[in-house]
């Protein structure tokens, strides 16, 4: 269920942000995914306005990806999804 809401969001222009480590990134990332390391992300969270625009977090397990929607929607961010790790990604 949750794989549909993510390629709906996808397809809708949502931003993916992969939130792992630069070296994870470079070993394998979903297509159009930019990098922002979780430890980096409040620093950068002006690069993501308006906040009203769909983001899709990743990460390996969904834990990080996780943390980082919680400060997105912290900080205002209004439609933030945690869609797991990189394995949950859709096709």
């Amino acid at each position: 269920m949750a794989g549909n809401i993510v390629k709906e969001k996808i397809a809708a222009g949502a931003r993916v942000i992969d939130v792992r480590t630069p070296a994870e990134f470079k070993d394998g990332a979903y297509p159009g995914a930019v990098n922002i390391p979780l430890s980096i992300l409040p620093v950068k969270m002006m690069e993501l306005e308006p906040r009203d625009k769909p983001i899709v977090l990743y990460c390996a397990s969904g834990a990080r990806s996780g943390q980082g929607a919680r400060l997105l929607k912290q900080a205002g961010f209004t439609d933030v999804i945690n869609a797991g790790g990189l394995d949950d990604m859709p096709e």
